[in-house]
């Protein structure tokens, strides 16, 4: 369907191993509008009755078990790969794995790479498994691929919220397969080495430099407008693979031994119709989804920081040693 495959057959097989009744179905955003027509095929080929979740889903941390657990006895989560967390119902996780070439965009990587001997790849879950291609085509241009698994990772694989798989890669440069500027600004604050954009959407390759300076400009400014700020409200997620309570349990104490007030709010969505009602806070403190704060930083009234960058804030952390925040899934 469209770029991507979706392994529906074998979604029928297992939902009919179950002998489930009432299947829910979720899907990220982009593939919401395929949610029809495979309900269809499943109802007419299992007989069971299929629900759809239509709220939002942002990954693998936003599995809909807890909100379907009293409508369905099996859950189809498409898009994303699991999670190390204890889900409340059985889940079958499809892969929606990309069919787009993505040679064409690593030849254009060629000579941005020029020069790096010793190249880290990633990519998300819909490239996965056109790695071994891309890391045979770098080879035979005498590169050097340097893969690892991550926390709640596999080989290659990088999050929104996780970059565990490149800390410890001893790469000269890194090379990230897949489109959008955020992981690459990820592998490019954790490593502080150069990073290469092969956009298969694009069908080119970019460098990540200019961008990452153009936001981190944006977030020094963000930090310099929360240094005066005496009252933030930490934004905690209800989702289970964002929620984060005991860290901002510990943002708390860290806010009042510094003379400030921390207060805890519980969300299910971020967004800045949510959080008018609070705009008696100078500043917030994000331990939700860390994109939120980069991405739609545009959006909010007040300053809304990451939990590194409160500390820069408040004087816990220096300048120079800004780094993004992440989930530790299975640490």
């Amino acid at each position: 369907m469209s770029n991507h495959e979706l392994e529906i057959v074998e979604v029928i097989e297992k939902i009919k191993d179950l002998n489930a009744k009432k299947v829910g179905l979720q899907f990220p955003e982009g593939l919401k509008v395929h949610a029809t027509k495979i309900a269809r095929q499943i109802e007419q080929e299992t007989g069971a009755l299929v629900i759809i979740s239509a709220v939002p889903c942002y990954g693998a941390c936003d599995v809909a078990d807890l909100d379907m657990i009293d409508s369905v006895g099996v859950l189809v989560h498409f898009g994303h790969r699991p999670l190390p967390l204890n889900y409340d119902l059985p889940i079958i996780f499809v892969d929606a794995r990309s069919n787009m070439d993505v040679i064409g965009c690593v030849k254009s990587s060629i000579d941005l790479l020029d020069g790096y001997k010793r190249i880290g790849i990633v990519t998300t879950a819909q490239h996965l498994h056109l790695l071994k291609e891309v890391s045979v085509f770098l080879e035979k241009n005498g590169k050097e691929i340097l893969m690892e698994e991550g926390a709640g990772t596999i080989k290659g694989q990088v999050l929104g919220c996780n970059f565990s798989a490149i800390k410890n890669l001893d790469a000269d440069a890194f090379l990230y397969v897949g489109s959008g500027n955020f992981h690459a600004l990820g592998i490019k604050l954790f490593t502080d080495k150069p990073v290469i954009v092969a956009d298969p959407y694009l069908g080119d390759a970019r460098e990540i430099e200019e961008f990452a300076d153009k936001i981190l400009r944006i977030r020094y400014a963000r930090i310099a407008k929360a240094m005066d700020a005496k009252k933030f409200g930490i934004i905690v997620s209800s989702k289970k693979g964002q929620s984060r309570l005991e860290l901002a349990k510990t943002i708390k104490s860290m806010l009042e031994d510094s003379g400030r007030e921390g207060f805890i709010l519980l969300l299910d969505d971020v967004s800045p119709n949510i959080l008018l009602p609070f705009m008696d806070l100078d500043a917030f403190v994000m331990t939700a989804c860390p994109r939120i704060a980069i991405d739609d930083s545009i959006m909010y009234k007040k300053p809304l920081l990451t939990p590194q960058e409160l500390e820069i804030a408040i004087g816990k952390r220096k300048w120079e040693d800004y780094e993004m925040d992440e989930i530790k899934y299975g640490i």
